[in-house]
This record gives C-alpha cells, sequence and structure tokens, in this order.
C-alpha cells in the first residue's frame, strides 16, 4: 500500500495581493524598522519589483526576496560623496507572496527582508544576522 506523506496536510495557497496593497505592507514593513536604525539609512532607496530576474552567470532558478545594491557604509571613503547614486534595496513582490499565507505574514517577511538588506548597507553579514535573529 502507498503511502502519501502530505495527505491531510492543507495545501499551502500563496497569498494573494494587489500591487497598491503590496506597495501599503512595504509601508507597513518600514513602519516596524526601528527609528535609530532609519535614521542612519544614509541614502538609500527602496524599491519594489515583481520578481528577480537572475543574472548572466547565476543559476536560472535563483529566488531572492530582496537585493541590496551599492557601496555598504563601511567601505566608502573620502571619494564616496553626496555625488554617488542612492544605494538600491529592491523588495521582490511575487517570491514573497509565494511564501506567505496572510496580510500579516507579507508584512512581516517585507520587514525582515528589509532589515535583512539595510543590514548589508551597514556592511552586516548574512552570518552575523542570523546570530542576531534576522536570518
Amino acid at each position: 500500500m502507498h503511502h502519501n506523506p502530505l495527505a491531510g496536510i492543507p495545501s499551502f495557497t500563496p497569498f494573494s495581493m494587489g500591487e497598491e496593497e503590496f506597495d501599503a505592507a512595504v509601508h507597513a514593513a518600514l513602519t516596524q524598522i526601528p527609528a535609530r536604525v532609519r535614521a542612519e539609512m544614509d541614502n538609500v532607496a527602496i524599491f519594489i519589483a515583481d520578481d528577480y530576474e537572475p543574472a548572466p552567470g547565476e543559476h536560472p532558478d535563483t529566488v531572492l526576496l530582496g537585493l541590496y545594491e551599492g557601496t555598504p557604509l563601511t567601505e566608502r571613503d573620502s571619494w564616496w560623496d553626496a555625488g554617488s547614486l542612492p544605494d538600491r534595496i529592491t523588495i521582490f513582490r511575487q517570491p514573497i507572496l509565494d511564501i506567505c499565507r496572510s496580510r500579516d505574514e507579507v508584512i512581516h517577511e517585507v520587514t525582515v527582508t528589509v532589515v535583512h538588506e539595510i543590514a548589508h548597507h551597514f556592511g552586516i553579514s548574512d552570518e552575523r544576522l542570523h546570530e542576531l535573529g534576522w536570518g
């Protein structure tokens, strides 16, 4: 007799949310970030995209919830000044919705993702983030 180990477990249905709703969830998530961290977010712009497009050479199935692009504060030196483009943090809507079941979960996931990417802005490694409970 064949036993299906998934029998009886409710199927996971990704949460559906429109772009405006998701934008609102991102704004709600940003308010969860401690004010002193927000105050240190020097020259950082936050964007929302539907999905991450893997770069050439990356695995085509790469899934990212968020992406930090820029120069971490720890690596800025005298040549880095106000003329530099802002750092970018991109939040990817579809991968986040794919792992969430409710608006509250979306806000939580976006908060963790933004904190994670802001940490890279501050030069904090993934390992340290895990130690701090933000993995």
